[in-house]
């Protein structure tokens, strides 16, 4: 992968760079980045570019053999680790086991996440770990001479599944091989052990920033700009959530607020009950549901930044700040932090399989309270 086939990240990918050229490479890095800012992918194109022959000014040559043997994921000197499972009982498996899937999972889920990659190999309810048994090969390979490249570089995705038994590559990690190079990838940092944590350096990845979401919606995607711009709002810098929202939701949240609030301000009974029908219908779904439920939070939290910051400052279409502001001159803050959490708590009972047309009529009748600004009936 090169790093222009990264969204965004422009920061990071000169970092790197500049690490390199300026020979305050870290033998050992942790790239940690929120589930679908671009980790993964980071760290594959840094490592072609560490093996590349041809190393332009910002980003791998893509064009010689170590290029095109790392961008297929067969570089010999380019090891990967990541969590797996027992193809049966008493097996006890290793990465290796999995790399044609594994190759696979890369080329087409680039910012998929640790779920997508088990309900890849068919994992169902079983759960991944990167073995002790898997420990014991890392260091044999790294314990070998590289093969082509000056390199050998091991990219460790998802250090989180490594447990206690991380602890056995502590002495790897301190003393290793000449022009040995570790890359993890992780998201979560309070579920890595400290003993690696504090052994690596740690590289900071932000989530994608709505106009940048917005675009490679648009460019990659091909969504339309109104609704890349709606689902950038709802996925807050995660491109898997973005994706995932696109192909899975064909109503417009916008229009679909203005006419459930319309509903309620007016007290027009008959079509509140035929958008509750529409709203809770099989094509719905419970995923769009609760999605259509976090972009009203969205909006809710855009009304409140409005009160403090200038327009300019926000990066909103034009539509949606005006309905933020809308809803600033209808509702206080003790109304918002009353909707939000009405919000929040249909968003748990949906997950948990509520019935949609129950929730979503009490849910019209508790809004209506607030927004008369009488006491809530009692639950």
């Amino acid at each position: 992968m090169l790093f222009s086939n990264i969204i965004g990240q422009e920061t990071i990918q000169q970092q790197l760079i500049q690490a390199v050229e300026q020979n305050r490479l870290s033998h050992a890095m942790l790239l940690l980045a929120p589930e679908g800012a671009g980790g993964l992918s980071l760290g594959l194109a840094f490592a072609q570019y560490m093996v590349c022959e041809n190393k332009q000014e910002k980003d791998a040559c893509g064009q010689c053999s170590a290029c095109i043997k790392a961008g297929q994921y067969i570089h010999p000197d380019i090891h990967f680790s990541y969590p797996v499972i027992p193809r049966k009982p008493g097996d006890k498996p290793l990465s290796t086991d999995y790399v044609s899937e594994w190759r696979e999972f890369i080329g087409t889920h680039p910012y998929g996440n640790a779920y997508d990659w088990l309900q890849f190999i068919g994992a169902e309810n079983k759960q991944g770990n990167i073995t002790a048994n898997e420990c014991h090969d890392i260091i044999r390979k790294l314990s070998l001479k590289s093969f082509e490249s000056q390199y050998k570089i091991l990219l460790m995705w998802m250090p989180e599944y490594l447990g206690n038994e991380g602890n056995r590559l502590l002495k790897l990690i301190e003393e290793p091989p000449a022009n040995t190079l570790f890359i993890l990838v992780a998201e979560n940092q309070e579920q890595i052990l400290a003993t690696i944590l504090s052994r690596t350096h740690l590289i900071k990845i932000n989530p994608l920033p709505k106009e940048v979401l917005v675009n490679a919606l648009v460019e990659r995607a091909k969504a339309a700009p109104a609704k890349a711009r709606q689902v950038a709002t709802i996925a807050m810098g995660n491109y898997r959530e973005a994706m995932y929202l696109l192909q899975n939701a064909e109503d417009d949240y916008h229009e679909l607020l203005r006419t459930w609030l319309n509903c309620i301000f007016t007290g027009n009974r008959p079509a509140l009950q035929q958008w509750i029908e529409q709203i809770a219908s099989a094509k719905m779904g419970r995923e769009n549901q609760k999605q259509f439920l976090r972009y009203f939070i969205t909006l809710l939290e855009h009304s409140l930044r409005l009160q403090f910051l200038s327009r300019e400052v926000l990066a909103f279409s034009e539509e949606e700040m005006d309905f933020a502001a809308k809803l600033n001159k209808l509702v206080n803050l003790q109304q918002m932090e009353q909707i939000m959490q009405l919000l929040d708590n249909a968003c748990y009972y949906i997950e948990r399989n509520a019935n949609a047309k129950l929730l979503f009529h009490a849910l019209s009748i508790r809004l209506q309270y607030i927004f008369r600004n009488k006491p809530l009936p009692v639950a």
